[in-house]
């Protein structure tokens, strides 16, 4: 396919390579010239994906018009609470046909609304011409050429199945999936999980913590997914616990690594400083996740310290305090 990656962080940089690697005409857009420029005269990005070498077909612009000229895929790979605002400035240049692929994982803070819903009420495309990748996807890893999995979700299977043939390569394995709430929920929920499992593990706590984190996270993710009419067997799959525990686990996760600045008695600014000046995805999410839920009538314990520690003062150890001293209650999973 003639594709266009519009963003040139770690994982839009990953996922380009990806693509350049499958076979693919592929240019990505980078805001600053420089970062092109050094994509195509260097084939790294070293701002952002260094020491990692990117493949001679693979080509940079600065100037979003050029980059998207022609496209038949146009892969959002932009942070989901500035995807409105880009996508309005690409609007003109977008080619009518195109399929768009959104890489964001989060909930937009401003509206409630999922990326898929951002795209289509931006751009005014059919939900049969927006899809989403989503799954245990750390960019590093992924860029290497590590085996990896991952889900393309669509309404559409047929163009699911077009956009899966664009990634499929030796070391990438795309699946396909119907279900595009499951999969943007999962991938937003756990971003707040692994804020949260980086904080446990920032405190000096243990495997058993994490594990009982990761797994009652899930259980938030569920109920959550349900909610919105989500397909729950989709969280048990690579967008769901794959995710999850591949976030969660990770040092290469910001989030998780976010969290333990936290949890080692960081402020905000402090844990932004120690993950090179970039906030996790999961600070923003989870105040929209939380939003979500509320609206929804949805109960996410977790999500909730989450936002209390993030955005109103908090505690690390009242956070720990207010989920251990819980009332007890059966483990029960799904919407009930």
């Amino acid at each position: 396919m003639r594709a266009v990656v519009m963003g040139s962080g770690s994982w839009g940089t990953a996922v380009a390579k990806v693509l350049a690697d499958a076979g693919n005409d592929v240019v990505m857009w980078a805001r600053r010239p420089e970062l092109a420029e050094q994509i195509n005269v260097d084939h790294v990005n070293g701002d952002y994906l260094s020491g990692i070498t990117l493949p001679d077909t693979l080509r940079a612009v600065s100037q979003p018009a050029e980059a998207l000229a022609g496209r038949e895929l146009v892969v959002c790979a932009v942070p989901s609470q500035s995807l409105r605002d880009n996508l309005s400035q690409w609007l003109d240049d977008l080619s009518p046909n195109a399929i768009l692929l959104s890489l964001a994982k989060g909930v937009e803070v401003s509206s409630g609304k999922r990326m898929s819903e951002v795209i289509a009420e931006v751009t005014g495309f059919p939900a049969e011409q927006i899809a989403v990748l989503s799954g245990p996807n750390l960019a590093r890893e992924v860029a290497q050429g590590q085996p990896a999995g991952t889900v393309i979700a669509c309404v559409d299977e047929e163009r699911a199945k077009q956009v899966q043939n664009a990634f499929a390569t030796g070391y990438f394995r795309p699946y396909t999936n119907t279900d595009v709430v499951g999969c943007e929920i999962g991938g937003a929920a756990k971003n707040v999980i692994a804020l949260a499992c980086g904080v446990a593990s920032g405190i000096g706590y243990g495997e058993n913590t994490l594990a009982m984190i990761i797994t009652r996270g899930l259980a938030e993710t569920i109920r959550l997914g349900a909610a919105l009419g989500a397909d729950i067997t989709t969280l048990a799959g690579l967008a769901g616990i794959g995710d999850l525990v591949a976030t969660c686990s990770s040092p290469l996760s910001r989030n998780r690594s976010f969290g333990a600045r936290l949890g080692e008695g960081a402020n905000l600014d402090e844990a932004q400083a120690a993950t090179n000046g970039q906030v996790a995805e999961g600070v923003k999410s989870c105040r929209s996740v939380r939003a979500l839920a509320q609206a929804h009538g949805v109960e996410m314990p977790l999500t909730e310290a989450v936002y209390q520690l993030c955005h109103e003062g908090m505690g690390v150890q009242d956070m720990v305090s207010s989920l251990l001293g819980r009332s007890t209650k059966p483990e029960v999973y799904g919407p009930i």
